[in-house]
């Protein structure tokens, strides 16, 4: 294909860049000034230095207009929430007193105040803080970060763009605010928070803004006529104001459907789509509306969500559809670069004929610089790089590295026998507390224990030569001990071995199955100071030998009450990997499910009698549309049964999820047909423990009493009323007492504290049952 040079120079840009700096310069800032390490001014003087040189980066790299204000300390919902004044009354004081350290409570809580609720941002593994409001919200504008981030880059002479969360997602992501009725609608006060956004627009203008992006990824969902409405009267309001830069609305991670029509006809400067695979749809959608004459469309060709290359040749053929729909196209990556790693070529230890596949923030930067230049100026001046992207493109699709004829194989043997488990639920759970002989409210924890300093240090020890092997292990050893003593110490009914052998729930399985390759350096924000380091999925997953086996059953030598194995599950592990873009998810799924029944049926043998199967992501990875809900969990919760139908009746089987919206599947939590279900309540205030009931969930379940995710200690009498409120939902007989999630993050000190509570909450509850029933 020889593309003709665009009419309007296309210009090259994106919408959010990873902010953690490429030794997590930002992480460690934070968190020294957490512990008193670090200055407030000496933790915004890491924030500007990394700002600038993301900017710095992206202008080297041919990005003619850089976006400013994606930049956060913890997470840029909580931005719009200060930005917008919706400061939660419990933290009024703190903010009040000290701006930073009242934004870090609000993230993370105080002994004595709670954080706001934290989830999945869309179907991503990136959390942000719900915002919480209520009919007697009054918003207030403070425009300062935005300005002060805009000059920054004004300064160094660049193009810059400000980009902020659009003012009907903002309200569409909140929630009732303690206290305020369930049903109240937080896009009732969109004709408040209208002249909010105005006076900011205006501030951004004031200061030199040419274009402001407002995002708006909640339009691509399925919306009411309400919904839709809100959002035509919201961009008739903001592009009617007089004193306001152009505006640019971005919709991502899905096609936007019916709200296509209404941004596009919206008194706005310009749209920025979705056109990769996922909302492919937006282009036959965009010329059903006439297109965008007049405006500006930044097209995201480049996939801004996962590591593979882009094929410029499709990239390019899109481009020159659309160069037709509207006044002119910029190229740009599908979303923010703040979901994937910053730089593949960092990845030394990676085969180079898989590293030659893979395109991180940096790369992905220089394909859209690519793109740009051969859309403005014509193919024949990108030659060399369109032969290097067919060769690359080639390269993986006929690497035997992809494929497995064995696995293959297995996998089309499947049958449906093999996702069922040989007894139904109720005989299954006679077999159960037979065996085990638990009390009422069983105390457990999620599976991990805090990762101190030493078991940091003995694994990077080890990884330099400066222990060997089995010294490492006998470390591995004594910390499982130590974390199996504290809790039988502590009365758990159901213990851990801790993991202290595993650096992550996804990538200590990746680093042992074929078909994954793990990096070094590829870390990805997933919450505030939260880092993880996603896997690749690069070819067909088999089990080679036991991965877990050896250490659970060492645990369980050293006890006489159960040890839970534990293991992550098939969606998880697909979710929070980059996951192959050649075949359907569901075969994938259905591969690495075969290779966790083999670890499930050795964990049985070796006398494991309660194995979990964590699945966080079931609900995160639920497609952004209804319609396509079906087809997902249909091979989501196949995979898991598939993973977990092996094993005896009297096993029980167990699994976990956290920080997400439950009640739209709970029918599905119904279809894995697990044992014991432990999710995510307390932020919530037990609000899944309801949905349970009202669907009828027939199972076990231990909604959390205790938010990991904050440094607090609950108390006793704490954790005790949400059981409280728990049981009134949920029957005693069917009801676990556990933490939300797991404690890697956390230290010992509130570790030890938050678990005696819980135990003691759960005792003192046992004995108001026993009260009540005698």
């Amino acid at each position: 294909m020889t593309a003709k040079p665009a009419a309007a120079a296309a210009r090259a840009t994106v919408y959010g860049y990873p902010r953690q700096g490429g030794n997590r310069e930002l992480k460690k800032a934070v968190e020294g000034y957490w512990k008193g390490r670090v200055t407030a001014d000496a933790l915004r003087t890491t924030a500007a230095e990394l700002r600038r040189a993301n900017w710095r980066e992206l202008a080297d790299a041919g990005i003619h207009e850089v976006p400013t204000g994606d930049f956060s300390y913890y997470d840029h919902v909580l931005d719009t929430s200060v930005m917008v004044g919706a400061v939660p009354g419990r933290h009024r004081a703190a903010v009040e007193a000290d701006a930073l350290d009242g934004y870090f409570a609000m993230a993370r809580g105080t002994q004595d105040v709670a954080p706001l609720e934290m989830t999945k941002w869309f179907d991503t593994n990136y959390h942000y803080l719900v915002p919480e409001l209520g009919p007697g919200t009054v918003f207030t504008a403070d425009s300062a970060k935005q300005v002060a981030e805009l000059r920054e880059a004004l300064a160094l002479d660049l193009t810059a763009r400000p980009v902020l969360v659009g003012p009907v997602t903002y309200l569409l992501l909140a929630k009732p605010a303690p206290g305020v009725a369930d049903d109240f609608d937080p896009l009732t006060l969109l004709d408040r928070l209208l002249p909010v956004y105005a006076e900011i627009l205006a501030d951004l203008r004031a200061a030199g803004a040419e274009w402001v992006q407002l995002d708006e990824p909640a339009l691509v969902q399925d919306r009411t006529p309400a919904e839709l409405n809100a959002a035509t009267r919201a961009y008739r309001d903001l592009g009617a104001l007089a004193d306001r830069p152009k505006l640019l609305v971005a919709s991502y991670f899905d096609r936007l459907g019916d709200a296509l029509k209404v941004l596009a006809a919206a008194p706005v400067d310009g749209l920025a789509l979705d056109f990769t695979d996922s909302a492919a749809a937006n282009l036959d959608d965009l010329a059903a509306v006439g297109g965008l004459p007049g405006k500006r469309l930044v097209a995201g060709v480049v996939n801004g969500r996962n590591v593979w290359i882009n094929d410029y040749q499709k990239s390019l053929a899109t481009l020159a559809t659309l160069l037709g729909l509207a006044d002119r196209v910029d190229v740009a990556a599908s979303c923010s670069l703040l979901h994937v790693p910053l730089d593949a070529a960092a990845e030394h230890d990676i085969d180079p004929e898989v590293r030659r596949w893979l395109a991180f923030a940096r790369q992905k930067t220089a394909e859209i610089a690519t793109l740009a230049r051969g859309l403005a100026n014509g193919t024949d001046t990108i030659t060399a790089e369109l032969t290097a992207n067919r060769a690359d493109l080639a390269s993986r699709a006929g690497s035997a590295l992809t494929r497995d004829p064995a696995v293959r194989a297995r996998t089309a043997a499947i049958t449906d026998a093999d996702g069922r488990r040989s007894q139904p639920y109720a005989e299954r759970a006679a077999a159960q507390r037979a065996h085990l002989g638990l009390p009422l409210l069983p105390t457990t924890t999620i599976g991990s224990f805090p990762q101190t300093d030493e078991l940091r240090v003995a694994r990077a020890d080890l990884r330099a030569g400066r222990i060997d092997t089995a010294g490492y292990e006998e470390r591995i050893k004594d910390e499982i001990r130590e974390v199996l003593a504290f809790q039988e110490k502590t009365g758990i009914d159901v213990l851990v071995h801790g993991e202290p052998e595993r650096n992550d729930m996804v990538q200590y399985f990746a680093e042992q199955l074929t078909g994954y390759v793990a990096t070094q350096h590829g870390w990805v924000q997933s919450y505030g100071t939260r880092y993880v380091r996603p896997p690749v999925l690069a070819g067909d997953i088999s089990r080679p030998e036991p991965m877990t086996v050896r250490w659970t059953a060492y645990a369980q030598a050293q006890t006489g009450k159960p040890v839970k194995g534990m293991l992550t599950g098939p969606v998880t592990m697909l979710a929070w990997s980059f996951v192959r873009d050649d075949q359907p998810l569901g075969d994938t799924a259905r591969q690495v499910a075969l290779a966790l029944r083999d670890e499930v049926n050795d964990l049985e043998a070796a006398g494991a009698s309660v194995i979990q199967v964590d699945e966080p992501a079931l609900r995160e990875t639920l497609p952004l549309r209804a319609a396509d809900h079906a087809a997902y969990l249909d091979w989501a919760t196949e995979s898991f049964r598939l993973s977990t139908s092996g094993v005896r009746p009297d096993t029980q089987i167990h699994t976990h999820m956290c920080y997400a919206e439950f009640g739209d599947i709970v029918q599905a939590i119904d279809d894995l047909d697990a044992d014991v279900i432990s999710l995510e309540a307390a932020r919530s205030h037990m609000q899944v423990a309801g949905e349970l009931a009202e669907h009828g969930y027939p199972r076990e379940a231990g909604p959390g009493v205790w938010d990991i995710h904050s440094p607090r200690v609950p108390g006793a009498e704490e954790a005790a009323a949400l059981l409280r409120k728990g049981l009134e939902a949920i029957p005693a007989e069917r009801l676990w007492v556990n933490p939300d999630c797991g404690l890697k993050t956390r230290g010992w000190t509130e570790t030890r504290a938050s678990l005696e509570n819980l135990v003691s909450a759960a005792r003192r509850v046992r004995a108001e049952l026993s009260t009540d029933n005698g």
